[in-house]
């Protein structure tokens, strides 16, 4: 389960950075250095709507994932019994 969850979150973190920099560093949607091709495809308007919305539901999902993965590691409380003793 743990492994699902990891491998999840590395696709979910490299689409993230992709989706990142396909956008405008001033808001204006794709960049056409990377991108100009899906902005001829979808509209200048239409593009930023569908890369700003992908990138908060990636966002959303990679803590959504993160948060999966420490609930199923399981709790870190040690009882005193756990814990070794020093020699001294």
């Amino acid at each position: 389960m743990l492994s699902t969850i990891t491998v999840l979150i590395a696709i979910v973190s490299v689409l993230l950075v992709l989706v990142v920099l396909m956008q405008n560093s001033k808001g204006g949607g794709l960049d056409p250095n990377f991108g100009g091709q899906a902005q001829q495809l979808f509209g200048a308007a239409r593009s930023t709507d569908f890369i700003e919305k992908a990138t908060w539901v990636l966002a959303g999902l990679l803590m959504l994932l993160c948060v999966a993965a420490v609930l199923s590691v399981g709790g870190g409380a040690a009882t005193p019994a756990d814990i070794p003793l020093q020699s001294q």
